[in-house]
């Protein structure tokens, strides 16, 4: 029998699609995980949920001989960097981040020149090349505690000026250098959003991701990554209106479906994190394919600037 074509596996039914998944994980003996942001059919078949920092533990600390990641590549690439005995496949290979893409590795390396006293600590959402010349990574749920381990030292902060704005407000850091990036489906979330939210829901609580613009952060009556919204929504009973991608709401009403929760805007589709679907999934499984490889000379210094975060809890 000749190998099955994705046209093949869309036409199949999802119940099958599902079976297929199941059998091969269990072949493979992989773990998949998959970011906040997926597809619900993605959301539902994955064994972790959650966002990068959660994810960077998992993929850190699991046993499974094979990760499948259902998100953008960069996030593979740091499931590869952190577990570099493991097989990492990602279902969509195309699946990108325009944020990440803000910083490159020429632009970072001359920056360095030009402050070479400085601290750069580097989100995230950023290639392996661009980790592997900063000194630490953070995410959006840890950006502020890494931040101020550095205490007075001088700092460049990359790619997102949003999150790098809102942890230089928080620790009152005037001297923090911000690279010009940002991530496009935070960015349309606007002021107007929530005035319309407010109207329409006068005793909601305002939540958006630190990704979004200073004034709309300003606006809100708090801020957190998706894994803060998710358990903020958890631990209170008031209802919340998201500003985020739809996926993550999608999450919540599908695992809490007492709370009371919505999105400030309806269309806050990240398209990249929406191109992995259920038969892309069952096909990277079925036939092991879509690997992620790293050289070790970019692998080891990104693992180091990665590990540094993680070891601040």
């Amino acid at each position: 029998m000749s190998e099955l074509t994705l046209k093949d596996y869309a036409e199949m039914p999802p119940e099958q699609l599902r079976a297929r998944i199941a059998e091969w994980k269990k072949k493979r003996e992989a773990v998949i995980l998959a970011h906040n942001y997926q597809r619900n059919e993605i959301q539902v078949v994955a064994d972790y949920l959650g966002d990068s920092l959660d994810l960077s533990r998992r993929a850190s600390a699991t046993e499974a001989r094979t990760i499948v990641f259902c998100g953008v590549m960069f996030m593979a690439e740091t499931a590869k960097i952190l577990s570099p005995q493991k097989t990492v496949l990602i279902p969509e290979p195309g699946a990108g981040c325009p944020m990440a893409s803000c910083a490159t590795l020429e632009d970072v390396l001359e920056f360095r020149k030009k402050y070479p006293n400085h601290v750069f600590i580097t989100y995230v959402n950023s290639s392996a090349e661009v980790k592997a010349v900063s000194d630490i990574c953070c995410t959006s749920a840890n950006a502020v505690q890494v931040v101020k381990s550095f205490g007075d030292k001088p700092v460049v902060f990359l790619p997102d000026k949003n999150l790098g704005s809102w942890v230089k407000k928080i620790l009152g850091k005037e001297d923090m250098i911000l690279w010009d990036g940002g991530c496009y489906v935070h960015q349309l979330i606007t002021i107007e959003h929530i005035k319309e939210g407010r109207k329409k829901y006068p005793d909601v609580a305002i939540i958006v991701h630190p990704e979004c613009l200073p004034e709309v952060i300003a606006e809100a009556d708090v801020v957190a990554s998706t894994n803060g919204m998710y358990k903020w929504v958890a631990e209170h009973d008031k209802p919340a209106l998201l500003g985020t991608e739809i996926g993550l709401v999608e999450r919540i009403r599908r695992e809490m479906p007492e709370k009371k929760v919505g999105w400030l805007k309806g269309d806050a589709i990240c398209s990249n994190m929406k191109l992995t679907t259920l038969a892309k999934l069952a096909r990277a499984l079925e036939l092991g394919i879509f690997e992620v490889k790293i050289d070790e000379s970019i692998r080891v210094p990104a693992e180091t600037a990665l590990r540094k975060m993680l070891e601040l809890g």
